[in-house]
C-alpha cells in the first residue's frame, strides 16, 4: 500500500505529505511525537481511497509501553478491533458506495538506539523482547483500501473516530486527489471535513 501511495502521490506530494520511510536496514524511527495528535494521508486515485493513519499510542490506549496488565493488554486488542474497521471511524457518504478492501493495523516502536533489531514489530507477536519498556515512544499505525462505486460522492467524512478514543485531540489530514494536493485540521471540535469542490 505505501508503495501505491507514493506512486499516486508523487514526488510534490511527498514533500506535502509526511509518510514516513523506512531506514535501509529495516528500522522505523518514528517522527516528532505529540500527545492528542494524529497525522491521516489520503489518496483518491480513480475508484481507490488509500488511506494512512498513524495517532500515539498515549490518544488510543492512555499509555505507551508495552501491556503489562490484563486490562492494558484488553485496551490494546479493543483498540486494534477498532481500527480494523476504517468505516467505523471515518463517515463517508453512502452515495459514494465504499467498501473496505484491506485493513491493516500496527504498533511501531520507538527506538532510542540501534542494537542490531531487525524483526518486525506487529501486533501478533509474541517475542518476550521489549522495546517499550525501555521508555520509548509507540504509535499505532493502520493502513486502508476502500473500493467506492462512486467517489465523486465523497463530499465529506465524519471523524467518529474522535468519540472511539478519548485521548485522540486532532488530526492533520493530508489528501491528494487527481485534482492537486491539500493539508486540513479537523478535531474533536470540528469533527467534519467538507470534500467540496476536491472531487
Amino acid at each position: 500500500m505505501r508503495k501505491h501511495l507514493l506512486t499516486t502521490l508523487g514526488l510534490a506530494a511527498m514533500s506535502l505529505l509526511t509518510i514516513p520511510a523506512f531506514a535501509e536496514d529495516g528500522h522505523r524511527e518514528l517522527g516528532p511525537h505529540v500527545h492528542g495528535h494524529g497525522t491521516l494521508n489520503i489518496a483518491i486515485e480513480d475508484k481507490r481511497v488509500s488511506l494512512e493513519l498513524e495517532v500515539p499510542g498515549m490518544d488510543i490506549v492512555g499509555f505507551e509501553h508495552a501491556p503489562s496488565t490484563q486490562d492494558q493488554k484488553t485496551a490494546v486488542e479493543k483498540a486494534k478491533t477498532r481500527l480494523e474497521k476504517p468505516l467505523g471511524m471515518f463517515s463517508l457518504p453512502a452515495a459514494a458506495g465504499c467498501t473496505v478492501a484491506e485493513a491493516k493495523v500496527a504498533i511501531e516502536a520507538e527506538h532510542g538506539d540501534h542494537h542490531g533489531d531487525d524483526h518486525k514489530h506487529d501486533e501478533k507477536s509474541d517475542d518476550d523482547h521489549d522495546h517499550e519498556a525501555a521508555g520509548g515512544h509507540s504509535q499505532f499505525e493502520a493502513s486502508y483500501a476502500l473500493d467506492c462505486t462512486n467517489p465523486s460522492e465523497l463530499t465529506t467524512i465524519t471523524f467518529d473516530y474522535f468519540a472511539l478514543f478519548a485521548g485522540a485531540h486532532d488530526l492533520t489530514v493530508n489528501l491528494a486527489t487527481s485534482k492537486g494536493q491539500s493539508k486540513y485540521e479537523v478535531s474533536r471540535s470540528k469533527p467534519t471535513l467538507d470534500l467540496g469542490g476536491i472531487m
